[in-house]
C-alpha cells in the first residue's frame, strides 16, 4: 500500500499559495484494508475515508467509466490493480493531476508542472467531457488563478464548448452550480468565472438572466463602458477590492439583471430596471437555491441601489423609505452589506474604477445615528398599533434631518 499527497494542495503548494485542505490517494489497499487501518468510510458513491487522526480524505486509487448523462452518470473500479497513472488520468487539469510520495518526490506523468510554467488551464484527457460539474471547475479556477496569468488552453475551452452544444450542462444540478459559484465569488477575480462560463456558452445555459445583459447598451454618459455586460465584469472586480464577504458579491453579481430585460424602445435607457430585476434575481434564487439571506439581500441591492447613488439629493421622507425598504431596523448587516455592493456598482464603470463614492460611508453612519432610536416611555404613553408605529417613524425621521445636518454631504439636500 502507497499513499500520495495529490491535487490542489500540490498546485498551491507549487505555486507558493497558501492551503488548508490536503486530498489523498491509496494505491495497493481495499475497503477492508482501510476499515482495519481505523480510517473511516464516508461517502456512497466511492470508497473515500477518513483518516483516524487528522480526519483528512483519503481516496482509494480509481478508474471510472461514464454510464450516463450528468456528472452522477459514472461506475467506479478501486481494485489492486488501478495505478497512481490510472487515477491520475481521470482528473479535470493537469495541474490538479500530480502527486506527491511518502518522500516528497514529485509524480507528473500528464505535465502539470509545465502547465503551471505556462499558466495554463488544460484538461488532462478526453474523459474530460463526461463530467459537466469540470465546466464549472475551470471556470472557478480561472477566478482563482487568473490574477496570477492563467488562461483556459483553446483545446479545452473548445472542448467545454462541445459539451454545452451536446447538452451536458444541461444536467448540472443546482446544488453544484451553487457550490461552485459561491466558490468562485471568494476568488481573486470572480469576473472571471461569468467570462470563461460565457466564452463556452454554459452561462446562457445555468445563468440566463446573466448572459441576457451582455450586448444590451447602456448610456455612455454614465457608462462609458456601454455594454451592461462588461459593466457587470467590473462591478465584479470592484468587489474585490471592498469586501471579502459572499453575501455582497452575489448580490453584485445580480444586482442589475433588470437591464438584460430592457424593452428595446427605450434603449440605451433603462428606466425602472430595478424593480424590473426583483423577480429575475428570485427567478434566479428560485434555480439555483442559495441561501435565504443571499436572496434577501440580493433582492434588496436590485430594488434599491439607486438610491443609494442619489443619496445626499434625496428627501428626508425618501432616505427613511430606503430605510424601511432594506428593513434596516430588523436586518443592520443588510445595510452594511449594501453599502458596499452599491459602491461596487457605481466604481464599476471605464473611467470610475478609481473614484470615491461617499455615499457608501454615509450610509453605514446613518444607520449607526438612526438605528438606535426609540421611543422613550413618556413617548409612548397611550400609543398602540398604527399611532405607535407613526410617532417612531416621526422621531426616526427627526434622526434623518439632525444627522444629514451635521454630516459634510457633496451635494444640496432638498427638504421634506
Amino acid at each position: 500500500m502507497k499513499t500520495y499527497l495529490v491535487g490542489g494542495a500540490i498546485r498551491d503548494e507549487l505555486l507558493n499559495l497558501p492551503f488548508s485542505e490536503k486530498d489523498w490517494v491509496v494505491v495497493g489497499s481495499s475497503p477492508e484494508a482501510m476499515g482495519s487501518a481505523g480510517f473511516k468510510p464516508v461517502g456512497k458513491d466511492f470508497p473515500v475515508f477518513l483518516h483516524p487522526e487528522t480526519k483528512e480524505e483519503y481516496a482509494l486509487a480509481r478508474t471510472e467509466r461514464k454510464t450516463a448523462p450528468g456528472y452522477k452518470g459514472f461506475s467506479f473500479h478501486t481494485g489492486g490493480d488501478v495505478t497512481l497513472e490510472d487515477d491520475l488520468l481521470r482528473r479535470d487539469l493537469t495541474i490538479n493531476a500530480i502527486a506527491k510520495d511518502e518522500q516528497g518526490s514529485l509524480v507528473d506523468p500528464y505535465n502539470g508542472q509545465r502547465d503551471l510554467e505556462l499558466r495554463v488551464l488544460r484538461h488532462v484527457s478526453p474523459a474530460f467531457a463526461e463530467d459537466p460539474v469540470r465546466i464549472l471547475r475551470v471556470a472557478r479556477f480561472a477566478a482563482k488563478l487568473g490574477p496570477l496569468g492563467f488562461r483556459v488552453a483553446p483545446e479545452t475551452l473548445e472542448l467545454m464548448k462541445q459539451m454545452v452544444d451536446a447538452g451536458e450542462a444541461d444536467h448540472l444540478v443546482p446544488e453544484r452550480v451553487w457550490q461552485e459559484t459561491a466558490k468562485a465569488l471568494q476568488m481573486p477575480a470572480p469576473q472571471r468565472f461569468v467570462e470563461i462560463l460565457r466564452n463556452c456558452g454554459a452561462l446562457a445555459k445555468i445563468y440566463p438572466e446573466i448572459d441576457a445583459m451582455f450586448g444590451v447598451p447602456q448610456k455612455p454618459q454614465w457608462h462609458p463602458e456601454i455594454d451592461c455586460g462588461r459593466h457587470l465584469l467590473m462591478c465584479l472586480e470592484i468587489s474585490t477590492q471592498i469586501t471579502s464577504d459572499l453575501r455582497t458579491r452575489f448580490a453584485v453579481l445580480t444586482h442589475d439583471l433588470g437591464k438584460g430585460a430592457t424593452p428595446d424602445d427605450i434603449l440605451p435607457s433603462h428606466h425602472g430596471h430595478e424593480e424590473r430585476g426583483v423577480p429575475l434575481v428570485e427567478q434566479l434564487c428560485t434555480r439555483v437555491r442559495p441561501p435565504k439571506d443571499f436572496q434577501r439581500l440580493a433582492v434588496k441591492v436590485s430594488r434599491w441601489h439607486l438610491h443609494s447613488h442619489r443619496l445626499f439629493e434625496l428627501k428626508d421622507t425618501t432616505v427613511l423609505k430606503l430605510l424601511e425598504g432594506l428593513d434596516a431596523f430588523r436586518t443592520p448587516e443588510d445595510v452594511i452589506a449594501f453599502s458596499y455592493a452599491c459602491e461596487a456598482d457605481a466604481r464599476g464603470r471605464e473611467r470610475f474604477m478609481d473614484s470615491e463614492y461617499p455615499q457608501a460611508a454615509a450610509t453605514r453612519a446613518l444607520l449607526e445615528a438612526v438605528a438606535p432610536i426609540r421611543l422613550n416611555d413618556d413617548e409612548k404613553e397611550g400609543l398602540q398599533g398604527k399611532e405607535f408605529a407613526e410617532a417612531l417613524r416621526r422621531k426616526r425621521l427627526q434622526g434623518i434631518r439632525d444627522f444629514f445636518s451635521n454630516y459634510p454631504t457633496p451635494k444640496p439636500r432638498q427638504a421634506s
